[in-house]
């Protein structure tokens, strides 16, 4: 079982948003991945942006580049 470390969790309020996420992320050499959404937050979808904290700039970034609108970004442990 691999140790929980705190991340940067990104929620979507749809799955195509959180679909989009993972299409331009893989485009613009982006770090990160899908996952399910933790159990500690609530969100309108089931899929999850998950990456290091210190890549906040840079995930924000190509969310404005390609106009996708998060719902929520949290630090949780994951």
């Amino acid at each position: 079982m691999r140790k929980k470390e705190l991340k940067l969790v990104v929620t979507f309020h749809t799955t195509a948003d959180a679909m989009a996420m993972e299409k331009a992320c893989k485009e613009h050499h982006a770090p990160g991945r899908l996952i399910p959404v933790p159990r500690t937050i609530s969100a309108g979808c089931g899929l999850s942006w998950c990456a290091e904290l210190g890549d906040r700039d840079v995930i924000k970034a190509v969310m404005q580049e390609v106009g996708i609108e998060e719902e929520e970004m949290h630090e949780c442990m994951v």
